[in-house]
């Protein structure tokens, strides 16, 4: 039961913890709203899971032998933050449905996360330190991760519903996109320096 709750507590830790997907997540739900936004949520659970249940079952031995992939990704997942940056920027700030198309997808939130420098470093700390090679373990921390990052990526759509009543104007949105976008930017740049 201790592993369990140490598995919880980390994937919580790491999952909870302002990162460019949880605030797309967040911007997101700000200007589509929270059923819109969790085409995004989802994706992006998805896409960590399945890099975490990888990197368990060898994807680690594979950095290993290519560690120039782990620097590619670095460097594509700074690019993508700039990329997501730059269309926030660009957002006129009208909230609605009126605008959807224009909402995080499903693939660009399980894009973000194999792009993200923090899933895989968060896949690889957690498979060392929990899994090892044990196939139930490893099964048994993605199934964890799973349900504490869907849950923690929902927490912030819904942080950005609870944040809309007051950014209800185009001006105050783009205001705080912009400001998002600054974070995006900054997180890429940190990123960069690694």
């Amino acid at each position: 039961m201790n592993t369990v709750i140490s598995m919880g507590a980390f994937a919580l830790a790491s999952s909870i913890s302002p990162g460019p997907v949880n605030l797309v997540a967040l911007s997101s739900s700000m200007r589509h709203g929270f059923k819109v936004s969790m085409r995004h949520v989802i994706g992006a659970t998805i896409g960590f899971t399945v890099l975490l249940l990888l990197t368990g079952l060898g994807m680690r031995e594979l950095l290993n032998v290519m560690p120039r992939l782990i620097e590619f990704v670095k460097w594509a997942g700074c690019a993508f933050l700039i990329y997501m940056a730059y269309k926030l920027v660009r957002d006129n700030g009208e909230l609605g449905v009126s605008s959807e198309a224009k909402a995080p997808s499903f693939l660009s939130g399980a894009t973000m996360q194999w792009l993200n420098p923090k899933a895989w470093l968060a896949s690889l700390a957690g498979m060392g330190a929990f899994a090892g090679s044990d196939i139930g373990l490893i099964w048994q921390l993605t199934c964890i991760y799973f349900a504490i990052c869907l849950a923690s990526l929902a927490c912030w759509s819904a942080a950005g519903i609870f944040l809309r009543k007051y950014i209800d104007r185009p001006a105050r949105m783009r205001l705080f996109n912009r400001m998002i976008s600054a974070l995006l930017v900054f997180s890429a740049v940190y990123l960069m320096q690694e």
